[in-house]
């Protein structure tokens, strides 16, 4: 008698222990109705699922215990499991590239808009101010306009060399205008522009528009190119593949508790960690440089304050100008005596027009500014959004676990561990590839890392060079190091004519390719918008290869 009790026991524990191990029948068939669930809802057909749990020795990925999925059922899940992450990759990414292009249309929208109006200021006040003296020059000042744009948006020029070749040719024709009676052959000119330099005919405002133009024109542009720069490299680095030990470890992740029969236990957080870390390791590589990249636009929004600052030199550009023109008719008398003593007496056309009557500054009229703050409040907006995207890549795994793969409040004994519902023992890795080494989730092999988010951090690094020689004033050369072998990081082209444009002055039709531009419009679109005002700039930015523009020094540069 006691041994049949004694044996009844031992059969009443082996049987308790079984139930709470594999579950009894009619959880058996509750659990596989669950998963029948879950699988018709992922669009799968639910022929496939058994209708109560059976041996589970063809389980490839998940614990070989029994088990509700069968070998196509796991594989289904597999590559489903791969799917959804690799989409939540793309969504937190078009989250952040959303935010980058809103920045990047509010700054281009305001610079583009500042150096219209000072082209429309322009238009309006000085055929009343200067006369012929401007009308028979417009197409030199709307050329001018053309160049500034084109290096705002990233063409392959020098501004230096650029301003030189405008007050050169300006020069000439006044000269002309001026003196038109003598005859004034191309050696004369030549001589004329030798001593220009010293001469200085059109007093400081050539030198101070250099110096002020180069800092302003190239922090601006520096900082719109690196909000382009940054969404590329997010918008590239979302579409890496996952690898297969990646897509292993999520589907064990995500759906093995449904194949198990514990569909309500959620993934346990330091599990999740691991698992994400380890996918997503050679993302979290980009942090280091990610973060000077940003730190650097943040910096370069100083140089957009003060006299010397971009909002005040690229809506001022006419001013100097009218200052140039001013000068030059204050000092005309001195300067043509000062050339007939270097360059002699030029002989007189007798069929020549009269010179231009001398004609006093006229008043200009100032266009209507932007709603006061409009710089301050994208600058404000931008440091807030830069400095919150800064850990954006080493956030990924923790953000991914909280918000798309359902991760367990707590580690505790109901979460899912890998195995079973129970606790997660193994420490959480660190951030990077190096740091996986002994990932207990997932196999990674730190000695190849992906090269596509290499070039990425290679990226980064250019670029943040660019931004650093632009803080400090530098006419920084743009040179694209992006990894398409098309030499466009958008993968979007530009013709030709709208992509740049030579300086030099005698080959004017011969065009140059922008390094690194900006969204913008061709030049022809840019003189006619300069009229009617707001440029619309295109959405994404242009990532192409130019070599270096060599100028030729066939003109003085006006210092």
């Amino acid at each position: 008698m006691e041994l049949r009790a004694r044996g009844w026991w031992l059969l009443c524990v082996a049987v308790a222990l079984a139930a709470c191990a594999h579950g009894d029948p009619a959880s058996k068939s509750r659990s596989c109705g669950e998963v029948r669930h879950i699988y018709g809802t992922k669009g799968f057909s639910l022929s496939d699922v058994p209708q109560a749990e059976i041996s589970g020795e063809h389980l490839r990925i998940c614990p070989q215990g029994y088990t509700c999925c069968t070998s196509e059922m796991e594989e289904n899940l597999a590559n489903r499991s791969r799917a959804e992450l690799e989409t939540a990759l793309l969504d937190s990414g078009r989250a952040l590239q959303a935010t980058l292009a809103a920045q990047l249309r509010g700054f281009d929208d305001h610079f583009q808009r500042l150096l219209n109006d000072s082209e429309r200021a322009l238009q309006e006040a000085f055929p009343g101010a200067f006369g012929e003296l401007y009308v028979q020059n417009a197409k030199a000042f709307r050329d001018l306009y053309a160049e500034l744009r084109l290096y705002y948006r990233g063409a392959n020029l020098h501004l230096e060399e650029t301003l030189a070749e405008f007050w050169a040719r300006l020069l000439e024709r006044l000269f002309r205008q001026l003196h038109a009676q003598p005859l004034l052959p191309d050696d004369y000119l030549d001589c004329l522009g030798k001593r220009a330099e010293p001469l200085r005919p059109f007093g400081e405002a050539p030198r101070e528009l250099r110096l002020r133009a180069t800092r302003a024109f190239v922090a601006a542009r520096a900082f719109v190119q690196g909000l382009g720069v940054a969404s590329d490299v997010v918008r590239k680095v979302a579409q890496v593949p996952l690898s297969p030990e990646c897509s292993r470890a999520v589907m064990k992740l995500v759906y093995c508790t449904h194949c198990l029969g514990v569909p309500g236990a959620r993934p346990c957080p330091d599990y999740c960690r691991n698992v994400l870390k380890g996918c997503l390791a050679n993302q979290a590589d980009l942090d280091a440089e990610w973060r000077n990249l940003l730190d650097s636009m943040v910096l370069i929004t100083d140089k957009f304050w003060g006299p010397t600052g971009a909002e005040s030199v690229i809506g001022g550009v006419h001013l100097w100008l009218a200052e140039a023109i001013s000068a030059l008719q204050d000092n005309s008398d001195t300067l043509t005596a000062k050339v007939i003593q270097g360059c002699g007496n030029p002989k007189v056309n007798p069929q020549g027009p009269e010179p231009e009557e001398k004609r006093r500054r006229g008043k200009l009229v100032l266009p209507e500014k932007p709603p006061a703050g409009t710089l301050q409040k994208l600058v404000s907006e931008a440091k807030v959004q830069l400095r919150d995207a800064q850990d954006f890549w080493i956030s990924l795994p923790g953000t991914l676990c909280s918000e798309k793969l359902a991760m367990s409040a707590a580690s505790d004994d109901r979460c899912w561990n890998g195995v079973a519902k129970g606790r997660y023992l193994p420490e959480v890795m660190g951030d990077g590839l190096a740091n996986q080494i002994n990932n207990p989730e997932v196999e990674v092999d730190i000695t190849k890392p992906d090269m596509t988010i290499r070039q990425q951090i290679m990226q980064l690094k250019i670029t943040t060079n660019r931004l650093r020689g632009a803080y400090n004033g530098n006419d920084v050369d743009f040179q694209d190091a992006s990894d398409d072998g098309s030499g466009s990081g958008s993968g979007e082209g530009c013709p030709d004519d709208e992509c740049g444009r030579r300086v030099g002055r005698k080959s004017s039709s011969s065009r140059t390719p922008l390094s690194h531009a900006l969204p913008g419009l061709s030049e022809r679109e840019g003189q006619k918008a300069s009229a009617t005002g707001r440029l619309q700039p295109c959405t994404h930015l242009l990532l192409l290869s130019g070599l270096p523009l060599v100028l030729s020094a066939a003109r003085p540069r006006w210092r």
